[in-house]
This record gives C-alpha cells, structure tokens and sequence, in this order.
C-alpha cells in the first residue's frame, strides 16, 4: 500500500515538473510573441510566471529536497570563520609576490634559455 501512495506522489512530481516547464516556454513565447507592448510589463509577466513556477516546483519531491539543501547551505555559511580584513590584505599581498618572483624566474630562465639556443645555433654574437 505503501509503494502506490509513493508511485502516485512521484507520477504528481513528474506531471508538475512537465507543466513548470511548459510554462517556463509558454511565458519565454509570451513575452517575445508580445513584443509590441511595453519592456516592463512583458519582464513582469515573465517574473510572475517564473514565480508560479518556482511555487509549484516546490510542492514536489524534487523542490522540498532542493529547498532543504539551500537551508542548510545557509546554516553552514553562518559558520563559516571568514578572514580579518587584515588576514586578506596579507594573503593577497603575498600572493602578489609570490607571482612577482615566479614571473621573474621564468623571464630569467627563458632569457637564458634563448640565449643558449642563440649560442648553440651560432647566431649570438
């Protein structure tokens, strides 16, 4: 009994996961087949109908375990330890240089490089 409530919650899922995305066309065709009214009121239409879409996208499985995720996304992100301000300055400030040195090393090694290779083929003077 269990596995048919199942089936026909999952059948309702797939019928309204098929009829956000007709919208979503519908209101993409809507809003160019309309294009001689104004910008503002073809972007709100479209807005209205991405929001009606979002609301039924919620109502199934897929947008419950969705909307639990952003959740606890969020609760995670307020536990984050975010750097100082001076902890930002310092690190990129040694990334800077870290680049500054190796970007000179390789302008040296390649100097030479070109070099040996002038000499080597006996085009250095």
């Amino acid at each position: 009994m269990n596995t048919q409530v199942e089936a026909s919650a999952s059948v309702s899922d797939v019928v309204k996961q098929v009829f956000s995305v007709i919208f979503v066309v519908a209101g993409v065709a809507a809003f160019y087949y309309f294009s001689e009214i104004s910008l503002l009121y073809r972007v709100l239409g479209l807005v209205v109908v991405i929001l009606v879409v979002v609301g039924l996208i919620l109502t199934t499985g897929l947008g419950q375990n969705l909307l639990g995720f952003v959740l606890e996304a969020k609760q995670e992100v307020r536990k984050v330890i975010w750097p100082t301000r001076e902890e930002t300055v310092r690190t990129t400030l040694l990334v800077f240089a870290m680049v500054f040195i190796v970007g000179l090393i390789l302008w040296l090694l390649d100097m030479f490089l070109f070099w040996g290779v002038r000499f080597l083929t006996g085009q250095g003077g």
